[in-house]
């Protein structure tokens, strides 16, 4: 019997990138692969590439211009990129670096195994399509082994909303869903190998539309309900959503499905109506927050998330202000925020740019205040009862660590058996980033 190949693979970048990595490694151990920590111990190695963040495709370079001297000792050795910078640069990612063997964009993956097969052979494999073929269609089966009690579930991909700053449309495509069907029966596979939350993955998450059994198209409320069905899940968290697709059945399912989480990651990046449209969001700052108001009038004690982008070309200072008004409108439990960075290709990136300094002023500002929001809402933990879910040992003995239904990381101290568990777990202090409690005796 030949040995086992090994597989390392690098992930970059969003909660989508960490699914797709799961599904490229199942792919390949049709080869033959088995997953390894670290480079050095690898037969191939594939870097799942992020597009978002400022200088992605640098990075990218970079990593590989170090993983290429691990070829003067492995001639052997393959090494691929895969997802979004993979779709954005396609064959100039060989062209800089000779080293790369495999080139794969993210809608191609399933294609992996034939790939493979091809460079070993000594040739070079590139495959950016958007193939008319389901990719998820090809990667059926799953490996029936334990899992932890979290999973990511993709269900949706692409995004048609064309924002001025976002390369998404172009290296993940158009808005697709899949079908609810093979949604529910991957999240029933799930929770059989232990998963008791999932979190529903999409570009625009609220904006999936999969077609229903009887062709009929399937709401992301109506799919939650579907899954809400399914003995042994305990927790439903979806992300990331439009203000435009917050719909009314959606909302009303924040109200009414116990097993949807009081946690919604909702972008907004300005406060600004001049800079949202400069933005190309389709939406005003009072339209998103009538959408907030409406989601806390279903469920008061949510918490809410966002996403900012400070120093947007053409951003004034009363700009600026109004973002911090409508944060203040909002506090918000927690957010991510950048300065703006050009994106080949996108709008934006054709206009004057934001003097850095302005925009990292501007963004330390803004940073302050969601500190100050974020530590305020965990300080209003502490002597309420939360239901946390145990994902792992702490780093003291007889603690463990999961997250509470708000999606704070706390910890207690509590037996091994609640592991993957649901306890409720009594907040006794707020510390920097997560919440101290005590195990509730039932």
């Amino acid at each position: 019997m030949a040995d086992t190949k090994k597989l390392f693979i690098k992930t970059y970048g969003c909660q989508m990138n960490v699914y797709d990595s799961e599904r490229m490694a199942e792919a390949m151990g049709s080869k033959g692969y088995t997953e390894v920590s670290s480079p050095e111990e690898a037969d191939m190695i594939l870097l799942n590439t992020c597009h978002i963040r400022e200088k992605a495709a640098e990075k990218v370079y970079s990593e590989l211009g170090r993983l290429k001297t691990l070829k003067t000792d492995k001639p052997d050795l393959k090494i691929g990129v895969a997802g979004c910078v993979a779709q954005a640069e396609g064959e100039e990612i060989m062209r800089r670096q000779p080293a790369v063997d495999l080139v794969v964009g993210p809608q191609s993956y399933h294609r992996l195994p034939e790939m493979e097969e091809e460079i070993q052979t000594g040739r070079k494999a590139l495959d950016t399509d958007f193939p008319e073929e389901d990719k998820f269609d090809h990667l059926k089966s799953r490996p029936k082994a334990k899992r932890g009690p979290t999973a990511f579930l993709t269900v949706q991909e692409g995004c048609d909303k064309f924002c001025a700053f976002c390369v998404v449309p172009y290296t993940r495509g158009a808005e697709v869903s899949r079908p609810a069907s093979r949604i529910v029966a991957e999240a029933r596979d799930l929770v059989e190998r232990g998963v008791r939350e999932i979190t529903l993955l999409g570009q625009n998450v609220n904006a999936y539309h999969g077609a229903a059994e009887d062709g009929s198209d399937t709401s992301l409320a109506q799919l939650i309900w579907q899954l809400d069905k399914i003995d042994g899940l305990e927790r439903i968290r979806f992300t990331t959503s439009h203000p435009n697709d917050m719909t009314d059945d959606l909302i009303e399912a924040h109200g009414t499905c116990d097993k949807l989480m009081p946690y919604l990651h909702l972008p907004v990046q300005s406060g600004s109506d001049r800079i949202l449209k400069a933005m190309n969001r389709k939406h005003t700052a009072e339209e998103y927050l009538k959408v907030i108001e409406r989601i806390r009038a279903a469920r008061p004690d949510i918490m809410l998330s966002g996403d900012f982008i400070v120093g947007f070309p053409g951003e004034t200072d009363q700009d600026f202000e109004e973002t911090m008004s409508l944060i203040r409108a909002t506090n918000y439990g927690s957010a991510f925020s950048f300065k703006y960075s050009t994106r080949p290709g996108t709008p934006a990136a054709e206009k004057p740019q934001i003097d850095d300094g302005i925009a990292s002023e501007r963004l330390q500002r803004l940073q302050t205040l969601i500190s100050e929001q974020q530590r305020a809402g965990q300080d209003s933990m502490v002597g309420r009862k939360v239901k946390v879910l145990f994902e792992k040992r702490g780093r003291r003995e007889g603690q463990l660590i999961g997250k509470s239904e708000y999606l704070h990381a706390t910890h207690a101290f509590a037996p091994d058996h609640l592991l993957g568990e649901v306890a409720e777990v009594l907040i006794t202090a707020s510390e920097t980033n997560s919440l101290t409690g005590e195990l509730v005796s039932s």
